[in-house]
C-alpha cells in the first residue's frame, strides 16, 4: 500500500507531475493546459476546461488534449470517475494519445486495479507517452503490488535511467538486493 500512496502523491508532485497534453494557441483550452501543467487543480480550473470543450471551436487534437488535461485536474481533486471518463473520451478520439493511457493507468493503479493499470502503462509506452519514466514507475508499482519483484525491479531501474534526477525510482531500487543465481 505504501507504493500506491507514493504513486498517488505523483499525481500532485511537481517533480513527477502527470503528462499534461499541450494545447497550441490561446483561449480557455490553453488555460486548461496551463492549469494541468502547473498543478493548479480547483473547481474553477475544471470549469475552464469544461467551458473550453463546450464553447470553443477546438481542432480535434486540442479537444482530445483538453479532455486529458481536465482528467488530470479531476484526478488531482479526487474525482477518479470523472478523470477516467475524460481519459476515455481522449482515447476514443485519439487512440494514439499515449498520455491519456498513462494518466488513466495512474488512476486505476490507485484503485488497486493492477492488471488493468499495467496494461494501460504498456499502451502508454507503445504510444510514446511524453513521460515514459512515469509509465515504467507505474508498471513497477503494479508489478510489486502483485508480488512480481523481478518485473518491479526492472521497471524501477528503467524509470531511474530515464529520469536520473528523479529520486523516487532510486529510493525504490535501494530496497532491493540483487543476487546472481548460480
Amino acid at each position: 500500500m505504501l507504493r500506491l500512496a507514493l504513486f498517488g502523491s505523483l499525481l500532485v508532485a511537481p517533480a513527477a507531475a502527470p503528462a499534461a497534453s499541450l494545447v497550441i494557441g490561446s483561449g480557455l483550452a490553453r488555460e486548461c493546459y496551463e492549469a494541468a501543467e502547473r498543478e493548479r487543480a480547483n473547481a474553477a480550473t475544471v470549469e475552464t476546461c469544461s467551458r473550453s470543450l463546450a464553447e470553443e471551436a477546438l481542432g480535434f487534437d486540442d479537444q482530445a488534449a483538453t479532455y486529458v488535461n481536465r482528467g488530470i485536474l479531476r484526478a488531482r481533486l479526487g474525482d477518479r470517475t470523472g478523470a477516467i471518463g475524460d481519459y476515455d473520451r481522449a482515447i476514443g478520439m485519439r487512440p494514439d494519445a499515449g498520455d491519456a493511457y498513462l494518466n488513466k493507468g495512474g488512476v486505476l493503479l490507485l484503485e488497486g486495479k493492477f492488471a488493468a493499470a499495467r496494461a494501460l502503462f504498456d499502451a502508454a509506452l507503445a504510444r510514446a507517452t511524453s513521460r515514459p519514466e512515469l509509465a515504467h514507475f507505474g508498471r513497477a508499482v503494479a508489478a510489486e503490488s502483485v508480488g512480481d519483484l523481478g518485473r518491479a525491479y526492472a521497471d524501477y531501474r528503467r524509470a531511474a535511467e530515464l529520469a536520473p534526477r528523479w529520486d523516487c525510482p532510486r529510493q525504490e531500487l535501494a530496497r532491493f538486493s540483487v543476487r546472481k543465481r548460480g
